[in-house]
């Protein structure tokens, strides 16, 4: 169940639509083909994912973890779309010969983890959730997703992305995908769709830095670092640091994310622009959170959190509604003159969103 009028869990991946338009025109078939057949699948499983939904057609979990401990499975698609596939490895098992498999698993892991150790969540639903993941699948499938169900992990085609298990945050994005799911169920359109996006990319970052032991000042704060392959001029997906500077690229293009609200982009593609415009916020947590120095998921991290999980916060809300919280949520767990509220406060000034 959610918060905020039902459980409405939505498709979400983690390269945005643009990103793979932009290569299914290119001349080239090596590119365009793989990026017009996950284009295609992701455009069945959105309409799959919105009929189950509509239908309740889900089949609902029927084990549940210990409250401290995750129980992941992972599936082999064998490069088919059938799903899950087979099951290649269950809790507690050995490695296995297989690197996806075992990133993978200790991806799901270390966001089981950090939810837990830095937010006392039992997993992605706060109740034990099972997590499950398919690895390998479809062919040459260049996306990563969350279907409201499982994590499913394509291989990349090898000439734009390699294997989507490579960067720890994408797992950890898509599973917070789950996370807000479960909580504020933001609409996945325009700025509470941005907001969607941002809050997978705020957690993944956060993921990333917890399994790596990384201080705010010490991250690089990129999302899917490791993801393109060596001929794509790009460091990343996306830059929380300097939103609109991952990659700049003959073939992918140019990063068009946003920084602040006077490049607000205004489209009616990618649902209203959600991964163009998570830019935005994603920036105002970068800002708050070296601002506050430390570690980011003790301070800034835990106010996003409140918010997102607080109840308070509107599927429809907007950006101005998310920052009035977050101040609010400064206020509530550090005090009126703590280092917190003034720094959550300027992150929102200097990217332009008002606080109400």
């Amino acid at each position: 169940m959610t918060t905020n009028g039902g459980f409405v869990p939505v498709f979400c991946t983690v390269v945005p639509p643009h990103v793979l338009d932009k290569l299914a025109r290119n001349d080239d078939p090596a590119l365009s083909g793989p990026a017009q057949r996950t284009l295609m699948r992701d455009s069945e499983l959105r309409g799959r994912r919105r009929v189950t939904t509509e239908f309740a057609l889900a089949a609902a979990p029927t084990a549940k973890a210990p409250s401290d401990q995750p129980l992941r499975t992972i599936y082999d698609a064998e490069h088919k779309a059938a799903l899950p596939g087979t099951k290649v490895r269950g809790e507690g098992q050995d490695p296995g010969q297989d690197a996806t498999v075992n990133r993978a698993y200790s991806g799901l892991g270390a966001t089981f983890e950090l939810f837990l150790k830095a937010y006392r969540r039992h997993s992605i639903d706060g109740d034990g959730l099972p997590l499950d993941a398919t690895v390998h699948y479809d062919e040459n499938y260049n996306n990563a997703f969350w279907n409201g169900e499982q994590m499913v992990f394509g291989d990349g085609d090898g000439e734009i992305f390699l294997d989507f298990t490579i960067p720890i945050d994408v797992i950890g994005h898509e599973l917070t995908h789950g996370v807000t799911q479960y909580t504020a169920n933001l609409t996945y359109y325009g700025q509470p769709g941005a907001l969607n996006e941002s809050m997978s990319d705020v957690f993944g970052a956060l993921i990333k830095q917890y399994t790596l032991g990384q201080t705010a000042a010490e991250a690089d704060w990129l999302i899917g670092a490791g993801l393109l392959a060596p001929s794509v001029s790009g460091k990343a997906l996306r830059s929380m640091k300097e939103p609109g500077s991952a990659y700049d690229d003959d073939v992918l293009g140019k990063d068009p994310q946003p920084a602040t609200m006077d490049d607000y982009v205004r489209t009616g593609r990618d649902n209203g622009g959600v991964h163009i415009n998570s830019g935005i916020p994603n920036h105002a947590f970068y800002l708050a959170a070296t601002a506050l120095g430390g570690n980011a998921w003790e301070k800034a991290g835990q106010i996003w959190y409140d918010v997102l999980t607080g109840g308070e916060l509107s599927d429809r809300a907007l950006f101005t509604d998310f920052a009035g919280l977050t101040v609010k949520a400064a206020r509530e767990r550090f005090g009126d003159g703590g280092e917190e509220l003034q720094a959550v406060s300027k992150a929102w000034e200097q990217v332009g969103v008002r606080i109400p």
